[in-house]
């Protein structure tokens, strides 16, 4: 009488993926080494070494000495290294001496960036292949 029909049941749907929690590392804060994390990382304090995350928010007091891999990266603060992202934007306070690799960048009015900005290039389709055809 209530049994359940296999015919009437939804499909399996994939499980939802998880979202990182945000971390934060307040000013004051100083760390002396690599660091990796999924998630997006607020960074109030210092870092001395190179970062690999989602989405970086450098605010005005936080600092970067080394290399930056991010998806999505916003500096009101100071960076010395190369920033390899997809979306740059630097704030008027931002202060960045190194090299910006990226797909977009927004530079604010005010903001200080020496080095150079280059420009990365998504991968093309792939073209067919040409196909060589001998008559005799």
């Amino acid at each position: 009488m209530f049994s359940k029909s296999t015919r009437d049941a939804a499909p399996d749907l994939p499980a939802a993926r998880k979202p990182e929690p945000a971390s934060l590392i307040a000013e004051g804060v100083r760390i002396v080494g690599n660091l990796e994390t999924r998630g997006d990382l607020h960074l109030d304090g210092a870092l001395e070494g190179d970062l690999r995350v989602g989405l970086l928010t450098i605010g005005e007091p936080g600092s970067v000495t080394g290399a930056i891999h991010a998806d999505a990266v916003e500096i009101r603060g100071r960076v010395t290294g190369v920033i390899c992202a997809r979306r740059v934007k630097l704030w008027a306070t931002a202060r960045v001496d190194g090299d910006i690799s990226h797909t977009e960048l927004a530079v604010e009015a005010g903001a200080h960036f020496e080095g150079r900005s280059l420009a990365l290039v998504p991968p093309a389709e792939e073209a067919p292949a040409l196909s060589v055809v001998a008559a005799e």
